[in-house]
C-alpha cells in the first residue's frame, strides 16, 4: 500500500503497478467498515468496482482506469483529493474516486456497486460528519454482516433453517484456516462418494451410514458457496465444480443405491433411472423456460402478478418452495428414507415427489407463458436453439425445411415427435425395425420444430421434450431388452449426455454460448443418440452385444464431453458463474 501525495502522484503510481496486478484507490478519508472495502475492492468477479471512497481495477480495466485518473487530475487540479461543489449529483462521486468510478462508466467501462446494507462506507467532509460515520460505523458488526450476507438469499426451507444457521460458522473455520471453496466442494464430493458406496453394501448398517454422510456431503455443498460469499472466493473452476458436482453426486448416490438393492435381491435399476431421468428433465424444464424469458421485456402475466401476491406472506413463500422438492429437502428426504427404509421406497417416493413437483412448476411455466405479452430476443431464441442440442441429422432437415409459422408449431412438431419415439420404443415388438422407422420420423420432426427460430410463448418446451425423447427412450428399450446389465449401462449413458446438457446450460449461463458445434456434430445431437440407440436394440436384439454397445457409446460420449469441457472451464475464457438463488 502506497500513500499518493495528490492525484497527480497516485496516477504516477498506479502507472508503476506491473500490467497483471489489480489496484485500488482509497480516499484517505474513508470511513467505514473492513468488510465494505471487502465488498469493494476484492470480489474477482467485477473488472471495476466501487463503494463511496474506493474503486478497484482488475488488468482488463487498468488502462481505462489510467486514463479516466488523468482526465479526472486535469478536471479537478493536481491537488489532494477534494470535494467537488454541491451541485454534484451524488456525494460519493464527489471524491477522486468516486469521479474516476463515474468516468470509467462514460467510457464503457462497466463499475459494480455492491450493496452495502447496514455497512458503512462514506467520506465525511468534515468534524461533525465523521463523529457521525464513526458512529454509525461502531454500531454496526461487519462480522456478523458478513455471516449472514455469506447464506444465499433464497433458498430452500430445509437449508435456511436446518443448515445455514450453523454452515456458516463451518465457513468461517475454514476461511481462518486458509480453505478454499473448491476444496470443500472437493470435500463434498468424495464424502457423497463414500456415501453412495456405503449404500452399494446393501445392508442396513451401509444404508444408516449412507444416509448420514449424504446429510454431511450437502451440509459441505452449503459450506463451499458460503465459504466463496464470506471470504468472496470466486473462481471459473469452482463455478464449474459446483455446478457439475451436484448432479454428479446425487447420480451416483443413486446408482450406489441400485446396487445395494440387487445385493439384497431387488433389481431397481430401472427406478434408478428412471429417478435421473425425472430430475434432469425437470432441471431442462427450469433453465429453458428461465432462458427464454432472461431478457423478455413488457411482462404482462397475471400470473406472475399472483405469484408476486403470494411471495409477499410469509408462509406461502417457504411453502411454495418445499413443494418444489429442492435440493435440500430432496437430499434429506433421500437420506432418512435410505437410512430406515429400501432402496425400492426410496426411488418410489422420489419419482412421486418430483413427479408432484414438476406437474406444480412446469403448469405454473405454462400459465406464464400463455397469460404474459412479452417479445422475446434473438439471444432467447439462441439459447433455446443451443439447448435443443440438435445434431446432423436434425439441422439438415431444418435447412432444407421451409420456416414454421405460428407461435405454438414449434413445441406442438417436437411433442408429436417424442410421442412417437416413446411410444414406438414402448408399444412396438423390442427390437422391430418399426422402431427405427419411429426414430427417422422423430429425426424429421425434430428438424421441423428447430427450423424456424424459437421465439414462440411456448418454445421453451422444445428442449424439455427433446431430453424426454432421449433418455425415456434409452431406458425403454434397455428395460424391454432383457439383456444382462442393459439398464445400468442405459445409466451410464443418459449420465454421461446429461452432463453435457448440463455443462451447455451452465455456459449459456455464463454468458459464454454453447459448447462449440464440433463437440454437438461428434456425439450427434439428440436425435442422431437416439437414432443409433434404435438401430443398436435392432440390430442387437436380445444379445448380450446391446449391453456392451450402450457402454461404449457412454464411454465414447463422457470422454469427448469431459475433455472438452475441462478444457473450456480451467481456461481464461470461463466465467465465474454466481449459483445466488439456484434452489437446484
Amino acid at each position: 500500500m502506497q500513500t499518493a501525495a495528490d492525484a497527480g502522484d497516485a496516477a504516477a503510481l498506479l502507472a508503476a503497478v506491473p500490467a497483471g496486478r489489480r489496484v485500488a484507490l482509497v480516499d484517505p478519508r474513508f470511513v467505514g467498515h473492513v468488510h465494505a472495502l471487502r465488498l469493494g475492492l476484492t470480489d474477482p468477479r467485477f473488472a471495476a468496482a466501487t463503494v463511496p471512497g474506493a474503486l478497484t481495477a482488475q488488468p482488463e480495466a487498468r488502462g481505462a482506469l489510467l486514463r479516466a485518473l488523468r482526465r479526472t487530475t486535469a478536471a479537478v487540479g493536481a491537488g489532494a483529493p477534494v470535494v467537488a461543489p454541491d451541485t454534484d449529483p451524488a456525494p460519493e462521486d464527489r471524491t477522486v474516486p468516486g469521479r474516476i468510478a463515474v468516468a470509467l462508466e462514460a467510457e464503457g467501462t462497466a463499475v459494480k456497486r455492491p450493496e452495502l446494507g447496514s455497512l458503512t462506507a462514506t467520506v465525511p467532509t468534515g468534524a461533525g460528519a465523521r463523529a457521525a460515520a464513526e458512529s454509525a460505523r461502531d454500531e454496526v458488526d461487519d462480522e456478523a454482516v458478513r455471516l449472514r450476507s455469506a447464506v444465499k438469499a433464497h433458498d430452500g426451507f430445509f437449508t435456511t433453517f436446518a443448515i445455514s444457521p450453523y454452515s456458516r460458522y463451518i465457513a468461517r473455520w475454514c476461511a481462518r484456516r486458509g480453505l478454499t471453496p473448491n476444496q470443500v466442494t472437493t470435500a463434498s464430493l468424495i464424502t457423497a462418494l463414500v456415501a453412495a458406496g456405503a449404500a452399494a453394501t446393501g445392508t442396513r448398517g451401509g444404508y444408516v451410514a449412507a444416509g448420514i454422510l449424504l446429510l454431511v456431503s450437502f451440509v459441505l455443498d452449503c459450506t463451499d458457496g458460503q465459504l466463496a460469499r464470506y471470504s468472496l472466493q470466486y473462481s471459473t473452476m469452482g463455478a464449474w465444480l459446483d455446478a457439475t458436482f451436484d448432479r454428479a453426486k446425487e447420480y451416483a448416490y443413486y446408482a450406489g443405491l441400485a446396487i445395494g438393492a440387487v445385493r439384497g435381491g431387488d433389481d431397481v435399476w430401472v427406478l434408478a433411472l428412471g429417478a435421473m431421468v425425472l430430475q434432469a428433465c425437470r432441471h431442462v424444464v427450469d433453465f429453458s423456460f428461465n432462458e427464454a424469458n432472461h431478457d423478455a421485456v413488457a411482462n404482462t402475466s397475471p400470473t406472475a402478478a399472483l405469484s408476486d401476491k403470494l411471495d409477499s406472506v410469509g408462509w406461502t413463500v417457504w411453502a411454495r418452495r418445499m413443494i418444489v422438492l429442492p435440493i435440500g429437502e430432496r437430499w434429506a428426504m433421500i437420506a432418512v428414507l435410505t437410512a430406515l427404509t429400501t432402496p425400492r421406497i426410496v426411488f418410489y417416493a422420489l419419482l412421486i415427489g418430483c413427479s408432484l413437483a414438476a406437474c406444480y412448476t412446469t403448469a405454473g411455466r405454462l400459465l406464464r407463458s400463455l397469460t404474459r405479452r412479452a417479445s422475446r430476443t434473438d439471444r432467447a431464441a439462441q439459447a433455446l436453439a443451443d439447448l435443443a442440442d440438435s445434431g446432423p441429422l436434425a439441422q439438415g432437415v431444418a435447412a432444407v425445411a421451409p420456416g414454421l409459422r405460428g407461435a405454438f408449431t414449434a413445441p406442438a412438431v417436437a411433442l408429436l415427435g417424442t410421442l412417437v419415439m416413446i411410444g414406438g420404443a414402448l408399444f412396438l415388438p423390442y427390437g422391430s425395425w418399426l422402431t427405427v422407422a419411429a426414430a427417422a420420423v422423430y429425426v424429421v420432426l425434430s428438424g421441423l420444430a428447430v427450423a424456424r427460430p424459437l421465439k414462440g410463448a411456448l418454445d421453451w418446451l422444445v428442449p424439455p421434450f427433446f431430453r424426454a425423447a432421449e433418455y425415456v427412450t434409452i431406458l425403454v428399450l434397455a428395460a424391454r431388452s432383457d439383456v444382462p446389465h442393459a439398464v445400468p449401462a442405459a445409466f451410464g449413458l443418459v449420465a454421461a449426455v446429461a452432463y453435457h446438457h448440463y455443462d451447455t446450460v451452465y455456459r449459456i449461463r455464463g454468458g459464454t454460448g454453447a459448447p462449440p458445434q464440433w463437440l454437438v456434430r461428434t456425439i450427434g445431437g439428440h436425435e442422431g443418440r437416439t437414432a443409433l440407440v434404435a438401430v443398436l436394440a435392432a440390430v442387437l436384439t436380445h444379445a448380450s452385444g446391446f449391453t456392451t454397445a450402450l457402454t461404449a457409446l457412454a464411454v465414447a460420449v463422457a470422454l469427448v464431453v469431459l475433455v472438452e469441457s475441462i478444457r473450456f472451464w480451467v481456461s481464461s475464457s470461463a466465467p465465474a458463474v454466481h449459483d445466488e438463488g439456484e434452489l437446484a
